[in-house]
């Protein structure tokens, strides 16, 4: 696995023996032309949920993000995760300015973390101390969501419906969705439509905005 473009180009990222599905480079080319096309990367804050290897939330910094909070569950994957951020911050390629960090926890306690009932957490389990890009800014501009294939189209849209009753997100945030083209397209919370949906092989894709 590798970073394809931008100031990490050729990057390798560590991928754990077992637990992850990464995305293909096909797909994530995909993903990133049609982001970039639309402006979506430059100078975002982004969150990686379901991180896995990182390779959604890291492409995104290579390509200009200035900011990354990458959640993943997976003790392995979260250890390796944390190795390949300490890697990144060596390279001269390194953009003092931008910050990442990644937070050991379930995708679905994060955001529920974040919902205007329990306030904004700062502090979660194996959470590296830097800066909180999501307080810098009321909710993140970019957000990747690339569960497991057996994860169900009912747990996404419980997902996604409390990710968007959350502090996490803004009437300009754009949610990346990845899902096997075999499972059941899921139905999207009230006011929040699928501006695209894209298939890269088998994994399709879907752009979603809110309806302002």
């Amino acid at each position: 696995m590798r970073i394809v473009s931008g100031r990490y180009k050729g990057f390798q990222l560590t991928v754990p023996k077992s637990g992850t599905r990464p995305t293909t480079d096909r797909a994530k080319e995909g993903i990133f032309s049609h982001l970039e096309s639309y402006g979506q990367v430059q100078d975002a804050q982004v969150l990686d949920l379901f991180a896995g290897t990182g390779a959604l939330g890291i492409e995104a910094l290579s390509r200009g993000a200035i900011g990354l909070v990458s959640v993943e569950s997976a003790g392995q994957a979260g250890s390796l995760l944390r190795n390949t951020f300490s890697r990144l911050r060596k390279l001269s390629s390194w953009d003092g300015d931008t910050s990442a960090r990644t937070v050991q926890t379930q995708a679905e306690k994060f955001v529920r973390s974040h919902t205007h009932e329990h306030g904004d957490a700062t502090s979660e389990p194996h959470g590296e101390a830097t800066e909180n890009p999501e307080n810098a800014e009321p909710g993140f501009d970019l957000i990747f969501i690339d569960p497991p294939y057996v994860y169900s189209s009912e747990n996404c849209e419980e997902l996604l419906q409390s990710l968007v009753s959350s502090t996490l997100v803004n009437d300009s945030t754009v949610i990346v969705l990845e899902r096997s083209d075999r499972t059941p397209d899921p139905a999207l919370p009230a006011n929040w439509f699928a501006t695209q949906i894209k298939n890269y092989g088998e994994t399709k894709v879907f752009y979603i905005e809110h309806a302002s």
